[in-house]
């Protein structure tokens, strides 16, 4: 019970440094410039939460400046089993970048659409018999990545790039989706090229309430791309 509070408390304690190193990082960005620059940072890694993207950029500006890393951008991240996934292992003195895991925990019901009717499995319990089940978000914990500059390897495989779609898009989906971005509160705008936009077919911008798409793209394409960050909340870049 002891080493459960102790292992507790230590994790307690990381999740408020890394809460604390969030908000510094978040209250250094004072100008619109360092919005757009952060924002332009986070499109180049959609994959991860804006909170995680700003948690890694700090961290590896820092080991820039210390000499850890050659360049002040990161480029590709991933986890310690991820890199070994790919024949290649963290060099060592490398200390990784903390970011916010998610924490998730499977519930069962045997009636779904009560809300209170949700009761936690325990580890490797199975639902009853007729009983729903769902994951839930129940918390965060400390996760650590690392830059491929960090490690050492075989070369990784080339990331496929996306294509855009091409032709037409079917008659009104757009002024109905741009209609329910307008509904949310949102100005939606159109703007020429990836470039205005930190090289993104799209970008949800939540200080100035603002969605941007692309016009240099097919009516195909630029419905997607509004389908995409009317839907993806709250990375907000496609």
């Amino acid at each position: 019970m002891r080493v459960q509070t102790r292992d507790l408390a230590a994790r307690e304690a990381k999740l408020e440094a890394l809460q604390q190193k969030l908000t510094e990082s978040v209250s250094a960005l004072v100008t619109g410039e360092d919005w757009k620059r952060a924002l332009e940072f986070a499109a180049k890694f959609r994959s991860r939460s804006f909170n995680n993207t700003m948690l890694i950029y700090v961290q590896h500006y820092a080991a820039f400046q210390q000499s850890r890393v050659p360049e002040p951008m990161p480029t590709y991240v991933a986890g310690f089993r991820q890199w070994l996934s790919l024949n290649r292992a963290v060099m060592k003195g490398q200390s990784g970048y903390a970011i916010l895991a998610p924490v998730t925990a499977r519930f069962a019901s045997t009636n779904p659409s009560e809300p209170d009717s949700w009761r936690r499995l325990a580890r490797g319990e199975k639902p009853g018999f007729g009983e729903a089940v769902r994951s839930k978000l129940v918390g965060l914990k400390p996760a650590h990545v690392w830059d491929i500059s960090q490690t050492d390897g075989e070369p990784i495989p080339e990331i496929p790039r996306p294509t855009l779609l091409r032709g037409e898009s079917p008659e009104g989906l757009w002024d109905g989706l741009a209609d329910q971005i307008t509904a949310h509160g949102f100005e939606l705008r159109l703007v020429s090229d990836a470039r205005s936009i930190g090289g993104a077919n799209g970008l949800t911008d939540y200080m100035t309430r603002e969605v941007s798409v692309r016009m240099d793209m097919s009516d195909a394409a630029q419905v997607k791309t509004l389908a995409h960050d009317l839907l993806t909340a709250p990375t907000g870049a496609s």
